[in-house]
């Protein structure tokens, strides 16, 4: 009786993983993957005058094709608004949600999300003119700031100026790009969006040297990639996508050497390339996933810097995105 009560325990979770185990399928089936993307913010997600995406998410998209099709060509990029871009995920118009968005409980609860890592640690601060003669966010009193409205953004201004007892003269726009040009005109004294966007945005501006980001963080924006609730599977795959990339780089593992790690006899590295062990196949994948990953997108280091880092126009420094350790806090769980 209890074995048969234990099969029928484990054909019902057969059953509940075959029933929720459909995004990679679909996926696969379909041969592309769709990527809800920015398409306005530059390191992050941005397309040229020939339709050719660049940025940190974008390439994120890249590695899960590479994963799944061994080709960073089978990604269709969907750009989204900020009001958007969650009812697209929801509604399966795209598989995973990858455009510079902050990980929140509400978002992971009640619009049903999974936020799947973070690949980018950041926090909001502020732009302003270098005549307005300020040095500090906290010199910001009856200012008046441009912010994109329904983000977290907008929530973390009124918390600051109101937890230091500040006079706010908040102005709002449907897009970032309205609120930047309003800035640029003069509209507004300050704009204010997670630091990395001002590093992006502050390109666009007319004259960018005119212009300083003021040193206050006024937030935490851990920002990830989001998948629906209610399939375990892909929830994993994507997660892991991630991990790998970050492992890749703590094991010194890179684009141009990736072959030679094929041929290593260190246990950490053989998992990594799928020499030892079945742990592709445990996420639905091939046993090379991650090495197709590393040889057609890179490891974190690497994406990060092209996009964002010193090989790009945006050179932010690394901080809290360096490996746990480098002194940093980027940290992923182990293949294994």
């Amino acid at each position: 009786m209890k074995k048969f009560a234990a099969l029928l325990a484990l054909a019902a979770l057969v059953f509940a993983q075959d029933a929720t185990a459909q995004t990679l399928k679909t996926v696969k089936d379909r041969g592309i993957l769709n990527c809800g993307a920015n398409g306005t913010l530059a390191g992050f997600g941005l397309p040229d005058a020939q339709g050719n995406w660049t940025g940190l998410d974008v390439d994120f998209c890249r590695a899960i094709a590479a994963a799944i099709f061994n080709d960073v060509k089978k990604v269709k990029f969907v750009p989204l608004s900020a009001k958007d871009r969650f009812t697209a995920l929801q509604s399966g118009e795209v598989d995973v949600l990858a455009r510079n968005t902050t990980w929140t409980s509400s978002r992971d609860t009640s619009l049903g999300l999974n936020f799947t890592g973070v690949n980018y640690y950041d926090g909001q601060g502020f732009i302003v003119r270098k005549a307005l003669k300020v040095n500090s966010g906290l010199e910001l009193n009856g200012a008046s700031v441009c912010v994109q409205q329904g983000t977290t953004t907008e929530l973390n201004l009124a918390d600051f100026f109101r937890s230091h007892n500040m006079q706010l003269k908040s102005v709002t726009f449907a897009t970032a790009n309205e609120a930047v040009k309003a800035y640029d005109a003069g509209r507004c004294d300050a704009y204010t969006t997670d630091a990395s966007g001002l590093y992006s945005e502050r390109l666009r501006l007319a004259n960018a040297n005119d212009h300083i980001i003021l040193p206050e963080i006024i937030s935490k924006e851990p920002l990830g990639p989001a998948v629906r609730h209610g399939d375990e599977q892909w929830f994993d795959v994507v997660k892991w996508v991630l991990f790998a990339m970050i492992n890749a780089e703590e094991l010194n593992i890179t684009s141009k050497n990736v072959d030679e790690a094929l041929k290593s006899n260190n246990p950490e590295i053989k998992r990594f390339v799928g020499t030892e062990g079945n742990y592709g196949e445990q996420l639905g994948l091939t046993k090379d996933w991650a090495v197709r990953i590393v040889k057609l997108v890179g490891n974190y280091g690497e994406v990060f810097e092209r996009n964002v880092g010193q090989g790009s126009p945006l050179k932010i420094d690394r901080g809290l995105n360096r490996l746990w350790n480098k002194g940093g806090i980027q940290y992923a769980p182990p293949i294994r």
